[in-house]
C-alpha cells in the first residue's frame, strides 16, 4: 500500500552544479502512465531493485510511463556554452533500490532526436537510441491548457505516437493512493534513475528539479511499439493510461557523468 506523502519532505536546495553538469528547459513535457500486471516486469532490472507497486482494485500492479518533451537552451551548468534543442523520449519503471530505500526509476532507455546522441550512447554507453521526432503542439495562455498536444517519433527502436488533449473537465485520479499529493511525489519526482549500459553494467545519474506543476490530461490515441514489443503494455491497453500529467515547461539540472556500479 502506498504510504502518505508530502513534498516538504522530498524538496531540498539544489546541490551546486560542477564539472560538465548540464541544466535544460523540458517543453511539452508530458508523462502517460500505465499500470499492469507485475508479473510483466520480471528479469527487467537486478534484484537489488524491486517494484514499487501499487494495489488497484484489489490487485498488485507496476507502473510504467512514457516521458516525451523537447529540451530548449540544453547547456552546461557552469561554463559558457552553447545551447542546443532537441526532442527526447523516456521509457521508465518506478522501483525502489533495497540498499537505500530510495524510490527511483529504471530506464528502459531513451530516444533522442539530435546528433548529440554521440556522447550519452558511445562515450558513456548509456541505452540511448536514435529518433526522428516531431512535436505538434499548441497552448492557449489564456486557459492555460492545451488545445492540441501530438508527438510522432520515428525509430527502430520504440516507434511511438501519442495525441493528447485537455478539457477543463480533466481532474486529478490516482487509483491505490492515499491522496493526489502523494501520486505525484511518487510520479512526478524521482531524481535517480538506473540503467543496463550498452555494455551490460550497471549505471546511474541524478537530476534536481523544483515541484513540478503539472495538469491533468486525457489521451486521444497511443501506439508506443516498445512496450507490445516487450509485452508490458498491449496496444489495446495503451489507450486507457492510469494518468496523463502536462506541463508546458520545467527546469531540470542534470549530474554528469553518469556513474557506473560495481
Amino acid at each position: 500500500m502506498q504510504e502518505l506523502r508530502r513534498f516538504e519532505d522530498y524538496l531540498y536546495k539544489r546541490p551546486k552544479p560542477t564539472g560538465i553538469d548540464v541544466v535544460c528547459g523540458l517543453k511539452h513535457f508530458s508523462i502517460i502512465t500505465y499500470a499492469v500486471p507485475v508479473h510483466r516486469f520480471e528479469g527487467i532490472f537486478p534484484d537489488r531493485f524491486k517494484l514499487d507497486t501499487v494495489m488497484i482494485d484489489g490487485e498488485e500492479k507496476g507502473l510504467i510511463s512514457i516521458v516525451p518533451f523537447i529540451d530548449v537552451d540544453f547547456t552546461s551548468a557552469v561554463y559558457p556554452f552553447p545551447t542546443f534543442t532537441m526532442g527526447q523520449t523516456n521509457y521508465r519503471i518506478y522501483i525502489i533500490d533495497t540498499e537505500t530505500g530510495e524510490r527511483c526509476v529504471w530506464f528502459l532507455g531513451t530516444t533522442l532526436d539530435s546528433w548529440t546522441l554521440a556522447v550519452p550512447r558511445y562515450l558513456w554507453s548509456l541505452p540511448w537510441h536514435s529518433a526522428k521526432m516531431t512535436f505538434d503542439c499548441q497552448f492557449d495562455d489564456a486557459t492555460g491548457k492545451y488545445v492540441k498536444y501530438s508527438v510522432n517519433a520515428e525509430s527502430e527502436w520504440a516507434a511511438a505516437s501519442v495525441s493528447l488533449a485537455q478539457h477543463t473537465v480533466d481532474n486529478f485520479s490516482f487509483p491505490g493512493f492515499p491522496d493526489t499529493e502523494s501520486a505525484l511525489i511518487y510520479l512526478t519526482h524521482p531524481l535517480a534513475g538506473f540503467y543496463h549500459r550498452r555494455d551490460g553494467k550497471l549505471g546511474t545519474y541524478r537530476v534536481w528539479h523544483k515541484r513540478l506543476e503539472v495538469q491533468p490530461a486525457s489521451l486521444i490515441s497511443a501506439n508506443f511499439k516498445l512496450l507490445s514489443d516487450l509485452g508490458i503494455v498491449t496496444l489495446s491497453e495503451q489507450n486507457t493510461p492510469y494518468s496523463v500529467l502536462i506541463q508546458p515547461l520545467n527546469r531540470f539540472t542534470i549530474y554528469l557523468p553518469p556513474k557506473v556500479i560495481g
